[in-house]
């Protein structure tokens, strides 16, 4: 039987703030916005090929302090492109930063080891990693 992972709640302050970071600073796609009464609406949110949404909103969802979520994590194939892509879209991104020591050969010295860092408006903090191919 297979498990996957397909929902993360992301708690934040001013949901039309973390949806427009999200959408436009990040480019997660919209996948609906839904308002459930007066008191609930809930936006779920997915990153470009990720098989994993988000979800931000308030009244049906879990209740955890904005920006107390950390190490939520990225994967992309090229880390020096997609710091370029974050910076070109206003996020305040670190710089390209090399972790450890890769387990194994690769035919990019980043694979692996390549990280960036940054934090949505609230303070939830995401890392990207560099995967381009998988053992």
């Amino acid at each position: 039987m297979n498990w996957t992972l397909e929902v993360v709640i992301v708690p934040v302050s001013d949901l039309d703030r973390a949806k427009k970071f999200y959408a436009e600073q990040l480019g997660f796609v919209v996948d609906h916005d839904t308002v459930i009464g007066d008191e609930a609406r809930i936006i779920q949110l997915t990153p470009p090929g990720s098989g994993c949404s988000i979800v931000i909103g308030r009244g049906a969802v879990p209740d955890m302090p904005p920006g107390s979520l950390k190490g939520l994590q990225l994967v992309v194939p090229d880390i020096e492109r997609a710091h370029a892509e974050l910076v070109q879209r206003g996020v305040e991104v670190s710089d390209v930063q090399v972790l450890g020591a890769n387990p194994r050969p690769t035919p990019h010295p980043l694979d692996n080891v390549g990280f960036v860092f940054f934090t949505d408006p609230d303070g939830n903090a995401w890392a990207v990693q560099q995967i381009s191919s998988r053992a």
